[in-house]
């Protein structure tokens, strides 16, 4: 078995056993980024040298056991809207295609302080904004399962980087679902944590109100470790949250044995192919089959929660990507004449199509006399929302669902239809909007082989419980990285025989 089929924390256990070394683990990493990453285009920028300089300093603190965590020694691929010092952050953008930070984000020091190695930068939607990782200025990402199809987005490069065994782990960004949506479509876990929890210094802005970093894996006890390594209070965040319940991994046990779980009947109706109800249902009855308890119930509210959410994330893209103007830093048109010519030409050449279009939705929805009928009226829905869940949590220890309402479809077919594309996210906004931690973890595949995400969301800074659950479920079945894996468990492509609860 090679390196990079271990996760995480079972790679840094070998490390820690002297059975393999740091900076080992890190050149494999880098040579599969190198023989596999030409076809699936996951990174845009890799450090060779200062990965294997970081990994030996490593190697140091752990012989010394300065570094004894469950990361020691690990690599792990960072988004490239997460600041890196020294390393160049262009948010997939022709607008900064050149910058490189002089600070980290808190998210990445903490990970560096815990042992983990940074080899580079994943490719992912221009300045977050996307589904499918095709809006990036360095090209599309291919889904390592099928590489006519999309890994989703915006982190789609992380979860492509995971899912093709280039690196064990990665960060994502989650401003709608952009970790968990392309986790589904890639067939590993990611997590989305309590508005708060994780320091959003050093994370490039889209929807301020909206956004959390957190961890891509192959499996749920690597996400509790990583996400137990980058949470933490920050003073340079002002929506830094002082939580003492970080221990995330001791949430990793067998049981919901009582364990509440609410199945939103409309979630399952129209907008959910077939395949993916039935294994997500199928994934429900196994938690029932361990004791869980499942109830269905209504959510009335999701019909409004994608126009809520878009009109305020791009209200507040309009606003934070103002500072891109050519002046300070990022791109700068070659030829103009005067001032606002060369704003107008930087941000017309440097920024894409989505991006575009996103910053004047946005700016129409602020705009005088626009302001009140769509941006206030978003920020109402989006309160209603919070109180429908917070209703739900009352009688529901976790929301089950799935994460996206297809599996992954093919490259160009979303950029076609920017609607459609904004409609995949009905089932991953919500929790973005409350605020609320989800998870989404693979539970089978669809007729067409491509996997299958389930997606559990607690209520605020309940974690634990989610993690619990996405725990149990997955004591079911083994990490499956390819269709033939899938086929050989007897849960591939057929259809399920659990009926509807």
């Amino acid at each position: 078995m090679g390196l990079m089929e271990l996760t995480a924390v079972e790679l840094s256990r070998k490390i820690k056993e002297r059975e393999t070394s740091a900076p080992e683990a890190v050149r494999e990493a880098l040579d599969a980024i190198q023989e596999k990453d030409g076809r699936i285009g996951a990174f845009v920028t890799v450090d060779r040298e200062r990965a294997l300089e970081e990994a030996e300093q490593a190697q140091r603190r752990i012989e010394a056991g300065m570094a004894c965590g469950p990361l020691a020694g690990a690599p792990i691929a960072v988004k490239d809207n997460i600041c890196t010092e020294g390393m160049r952050t262009a948010c997939g953008s022709r607008m900064l295609s050149d910058f490189i930070p002089s600070y980290s984000a808190q998210a990445v020091k903490n990970l560096k302080a815990a042992g983990a190695i940074l080899i580079g930068k994943t490719n992912m939607d221009e300045f977050a904004m996307g589904s499918t990782t095709e809006t990036s200025y360095f090209g599309a990402t291919k889904n390592p399962w099928d590489e006519k199809r999309v890994p989703g987005g915006s982190s789609g490069g992380s979860c492509a980087a995971v899912a093709a065994e280039e690196c064990p782990c990665a960060l994502g960004s989650d401003t709608g679902g952009s970790i968990r949506q392309p986790s589904s479509f890639c067939g590993v876990t990611g997590v989305k944590p309590t508005y708060g929890t994780v320091s959003r210094y050093g994370l490039v802005a889209y929807g301020s109100s909206l956004e959390q970093i957190g961890p891509i894996a192959k499996d749920v006890t690597d996400c509790a470790a990583i996400l137990e390594t980058i949470s933490s209070y920050d003073e340079k965040d002002a929506t830094s949250i002082r939580r003492q319940d970080l221990d995330f991994t001791a949430a990793l046990v067998d049981d919901v044995k009582g364990l509440k779980i609410g199945i939103p009947k409309n979630y399952f109706g129209e907008g959910a192919d077939l395949d993916v109800a039935e294994a997500v249902l199928a994934a429900a009855k196994k938690l029932e089959g361990k004791g869980a308890v499942l109830k269905e119930f209504d959510i009335s509210l999701t019909e409004y929660a994608v126009p809520a959410y878009y009109v305020i994330a791009c209200a507040e893209a309009s606003s934070n990507l103002a500072r891109f103007d050519g002046v300070k830093y990022g791109y700068r048109a070659r030829q103009y004449e005067g001032l606002h010519d060369m704003y107008k030409k930087s941000r017309s050449e440097g920024f894409g199509a989505e991006v575009k279009r996103r910053i004047l939705l946005g700016s129409f929805a602020l705009s005088s006399g626009h302001y009140d009928a769509y941006y206030l009226k978003a920020l109402r829905v989006k309160a209603l929302i919070r109180q429908e869940l917070d209703a739900a949590f009352a009688d529901y220890d976790v929301i089950l669902s799935p994460a996206a309402p297809r599996t992954a479809p093919k490259l160009g077919e979303s950029l076609n239809d920017p609607l459609k594309m904004y409609l995949g996210d009905v089932y991953t906004v919500s929790a973005n909007l409350a605020g609320l931690p989800a998870i989404c973890l693979p539970c089978g595949l669809g007729q067409n082989g491509m996997p299958i995400g389930l997606q559990l969301m607690g209520d605020c800074f309940q974690e634990k419980k989610i993690l619990r659950a996405a725990y149990a479920y997955e004591k079911t079945r083994p990490y499956l990285k390819s269709p033939s894996a899938w086929d050989e468990l007897g849960s591939g492509r057929s259809r399920y025989d659990e009926q509807r609860i």
